[in-house]
């Protein structure tokens, strides 16, 4: 049947149809994630991330109201998890949002959701990965007396949100390595990384538990007054520094996404995925809201600016002693080499969907058949990020991986009474967004908007090229070696 123009692009896929595409010439990917590993992603994608770097960008603009900040990202990712619970188990397929909006919504708009779950997972893994360079430095520094020199940790173009400025000569050499060795772990298989994951994530949250409680050890209640950001010249005054904050840390919480990317992988993904995303969130939260407050206790708000691995040097302040510090600058080497890992995972994984689709050439779906990875699609991903997170600084990542998140999450939100208007209820037993199809659907739409709105106009800028890039891909080679093209 030959399709107009606008037909193909609203063309979709059943969630059936997910599981059975691929021409057989490369193998699949193996259900091999039980619930707690499953879990273990959504955390280890999540936990480290905002905490031990986003709050020396988000306190400068928040003050002690960072605390709301975290709050109103993770309502938001609450109401959007809601959503993600019900299509992760109407389509267990790899490409998280991808998927569910190709099923939904069409080809189109899945091809632009990919685009910004591209944007979200590459720079997310660069940013990160950026971050332990100064935790590791830190460790190195209070364990050997010893620090990597200043061109081997330092990117040679930094911005300042105005210019950019070019350093010949530097190049940040620390997550590179990072990367290097998530690549070794990946190209291994799926329930390998899964299972070291697991491993650092909980070392993670019992660093941060020993965090908390030496922190709390120096709370002073004084550093929470004046409670919201008072200073007129930065531009983030009350709570448009709160919701300016939120934008800053809201990438934190693309793990719940990460989860969804596993779907394909996922023993009885349309229970699994569901509990999972829906346990990472409240696991997230609660370790979030914990380490905000007893950091901006410890810690006048002030002293975070510019504050290179924030939460050791809070530690050593405490406590006047420097092994504190370095349990946590150790526990943070981990914790974020899961973060990278995880990141890279799900970027991986959307790639393979999108190949499998036909609407990016077929090397990204080609799986290794002993160790069931797509070997070539990790290798092509880990020189692209090692590339970023050696070269740029990652002052610009944060708000740019978190426009690609929000739209990404606003689609998810979308597609939920589309959905329910196409497939019905559901199966019995299957989770279901509570109050309708429209309330938490549509306060998730309005959570994301309201977030958006005070990223920088810059970020808006790179994102609508970014977005210009994506179109123009679609049009000249997607849409032409689709694989509905061959069933349609």
């Amino acid at each position: 049947m030959n399709l107009t123009l606008g037909q193909k692009l609203i063309r979709t896929k059943t969630a059936e149809r997910h599981h059975d595409d691929g021409d057989g010439s490369s193998g699949g990917l193996q259900r091999s994630l039980g619930l707690f590993p499953l879990t273990m992603i959504g955390v280890g994608a999540t936990i480290g991330t905002g905490i031990f770097f986003t709050m020396v960008e988000a306190v400068p603009k928040a003050g002690p109201a960072v605390v709301l900040s975290f709050l109103l990202a993770a309502l938001t990712a609450g109401l959007t998890a809601l959503c993600y619970a019900e299509l992760a188990g109407r389509v267990p397929a790899a490409g998280s949002s991808y998927s569910f909006a190709y099923a939904t919504v069409g080809e189109f708009a899945a091809f632009i959701v990919a685009a910004c779950l591209l944007l979200e997972y590459g720079l997310a893994g660069s940013a990160v990965a950026i971050g332990w360079s100064d935790y590791l430095n830190n460790f190195l520094s209070n364990a050997f007396g010893w620090e990597i020199p200043a061109y081997l940790r330092s990117p040679m173009f930094v911005s300042d949100h105005h210019n950019v400025h070019f350093n010949p000569g530097n190049f940040n050499l620390p997550p590179v390595i990072l990367i290097a060795m998530c690549c070794i772990l990946l190209i291994r298989g799926t329930k390998e990384s899964a299972t070291t994951n697991a491993v650092m994530v909980l070392v993670k949250l019992a660093i941060l538990i020993f965090f908390s409680v030496i922190a709390l050890t120096g709370f002073d209640a004084n550093n929470f007054t004046p409670f919201f950001n008072p200073d007129p010249d930065s531009g983030f005054v009350g709570m448009a520094g709160v919701t300016a904050a939120a934008g800053t840390v809201f990438f934190s919480f693309i793990g719940l996404d990460t989860i969804a990317t596993a779907g394909e992988e996922t023993n009885n993904p349309r229970r699994n995925v569901p509990i999972g995303i829906l346990a990472a969130l409240l696991i997230v939260t609660v370790f979030y809201l914990l380490v905000a407050v007893a950091a901006m206790g410890a810690q006048p708000s002030h002293m975070f600016a510019g504050q290179e691995a924030g939460l050791s040097v809070i530690l050593q302040n405490v406590t006047g002693q420097a092994w504190p510090a370095l349990v946590l600058s150790a526990g943070a080497v981990v914790s974020v080499f899961s973060v990278t890992l995880v990141t890279i995972y799900g970027q991986t994984r959307i790639l393979y969907a999108i190949s499998r689709d036909g609407l990016i050439p077929k090397t990204f779906q080609k799986v290794n058949k002993r160790t069931l990875a797509p070997v070539s699609n990790t290798i092509i991903v880990c020189l692209v990020v090692g590339a970023v997170a050696g070269l740029v600084d990652a002052t610009f990542l944060w708000d740019m991986v978190s426009m690609g998140t929000l739209t990404a999450f606003i689609v998810v939100s979308i597609a939920v009474p589309v959905i329910r208007a196409k497939q019905g209820p559901g199966e019995p037993g299957n989770f279901r967004v509570p109050f309708g199809p429209y309330v938490v659907p549509g306060l998730s739409v309005l959570a994301c908007l309201y977030i958006m709105k005070d990223l920088s106009p810059a970020t808006f800028r790179v994102f609508f090229i970014w977005m210009g890039v994506a179109v123009a891909t679609y049009f000249l080679y997607s849409v032409r070696h689709s694989r509905l093209n061959k069933a349609q």
